[in-house]
């Protein structure tokens, strides 16, 4: 699986996934510009040991990640879409991304590829959840319907 950061803004949400990632083989692509520098004190504390297990990318942009990948399928995470993370059926090589934390994913982008967005239920009156707790809820039920690869 991958993870795709899309302007992540918090050192420590960033740092909460990298550890994510490592704990369950998932590179982590981060696409640029970071609201904070990869030297940051809280990032690295967030990810504590896991440094090592990381296979981390960076890119310029999101449509960068998208033509160095051709052929992989990308689930775009927004509150905007109809049909939830679980409608879908997740392949091992899946792109998942998610949105800087104030703002999400540019409309532009969730207009292009409107079949693939998806959302995390919740009540109305809630407008998001927690950057890593999204990408968390998600790249477990990835992780489920493969059968868990890699993990014990």
């Amino acid at each position: 699986m991958h993870i795709v950061l899309v302007e992540p803004e918090i050192p420590g949400n960033t740092g909460n996934i990298a550890r994510l990632c490592a704990a369950t083989r998932a590179e982590l692509h981060l696409v640029k510009p970071l609201g904070f520098s990869v030297d940051d004190k809280s990032l690295k504390r967030a990810g504590l040991d896991y440094w090592h297990l990381l296979r981390i990318h960076y890119h310029d942009s999101i449509g960068e990640v998208i033509e160095q990948y051709p052929g992989k399928t990308f689930y775009f995470n927004t509150t905007k879409a109809h049909k939830h993370y679980a409608q879908v059926g997740f392949s091992p090589d899946d792109f998942l991304v998610f949105g800087k934390e104030t703002a999400g994913l540019p409309e532009t982008l969730l207009a292009e590829h409107r079949d693939y967005c998806i959302r995390i239920p919740m009540i109305n009156d809630a407008r998001s959840l927690n950057l890593s707790n999204a990408v968390a809820v998600v790249i477990y039920e990835a992780l489920r319907q493969n059968g868990f690869p890699d993990c014990r």
